[in-house]
């Protein structure tokens, strides 16, 4: 009779047997803390519960997030700025929903700024109802460049507002840069990229190092296109808007922030924080977009 092989375990029957029993008492002893309402004391899940959780809505004290305010189909849409993606919103997103409103993470090529306000324009088709536009940095001037009735507000956090004619390039220089901006050159393609450290050091220097990686990590270049394109007529001369100036930015001079917001007339909201607020501060960034939404969604 022939001998069959046999296919060896990497655990010995034995050790398989401890292990399944570590396992099941590992498995009672979470059930157990769960039931408990306490939390575990390991970091490992300290940390994924902390990074994974949506941030708390900010209102009164004592008072719970009002629901139903805003009128049928109310739709909030985000749009990234260079070196970014849709994930730069993801603790804004939730917030938002929880209190009723749509919320679409527009993507933009990052090609030119007609491709980009094109791509917007895009977006913007998907939907039915009233709209208020969010904007961060450079995709500022993408808001701007569409033409749609549906939008009632723009939104902008720390974010650029060439006028008719303007370029980006231009407003991003008007003032004395910081010393933390890393230097932008181009690549044999005409794009721009981030070195890895400029998110830690310039663009969200008050996120976690976590987040900082992360953001480093997805990033996305921007052609040199779109910052020498010349805007057209702004949006923000026949919509209402709204500006979060970040004090402590280290990409885009707070001096220039609150010249731009000031020639459109927005409502101004100054803060304490970085480039990227999203990030450091998403409360601040939410209770921006609910002013706005509240105020003319219902317009």
């Amino acid at each position: 009779m022939t001998d069959v092989p046999v296919i060896r375990s990497f655990f010995s029957n034995e050790d398989w047997i401890q292990e399944e029993e570590m396992e099941r008492r590992s498995f009672l002893s979470a059930l157990t803390v769960a039931t408990q309402g306490a939390a575990p004391n390991d970091a490992f899940t300290e940390s994924a519960r902390t990074q994974n959780a949506p941030p708390a809505v900010a209102s009164s004290p004592g008072q719970p997030a009002k629901l139903g305010k805003f009128p049928q189909n109310p739709i909030i849409i985000l749009v990234h700025a260079a070196w970014a993606d849709g994930s730069c919103w993801s603790n804004i997103i939730l917030p938002l929903e929880q209190r009723g409103l749509n919320v679409i993470c527009a993507p933009i090529p990052l090609t030119s700024l007609n491709n980009d306000a094109t791509a917007l324009s895009w977006a913007i088709e998907r939907t039915t109802g009233p709209v208020v536009l969010v904007g961060h940095a450079y995709s500022g001037a993408v808001l701007a460049a569409v033409k749609e009735e549906r939008v009632k507000s723009l939104v902008y956090v720390a974010a650029l507002a060439p006028d008719e004619g303007e370029t980006v390039e231009k407003v991003f220089y008007r003032d004395t840069s910081s010393p933390e901006q890393p230097k932008m050159v181009p690549d044999s393609h005409g794009y721009v990229w981030m070195p890895d450290d400029a998110f830690s050091r310039a663009l969200a220097q008050n996120a976690s190092p976590h987040q900082a990686k992360i953001a480093a990590s997805v990033q996305r270049p921007i052609s040199v296109q779109c910052i020498r394109e010349p805007a057209p007529a702004p949006l923000w001369k026949s919509k209402p808007s709204w500006y979060l100036v970040a004090e402590q930015d280290r990409m885009i001079n707070p001096k220039t922030q609150r010249f731009m917001a000031d020639r459109m007339g927005a409502t101004v909201r100054s803060h304490s924080v970085d480039h990227t607020p999203m990030y450091s501060a998403p409360a601040a960034v939410v209770d921006l977009i609910l002013e706005a939404a509240g105020k003319t969604l219902s317009q």
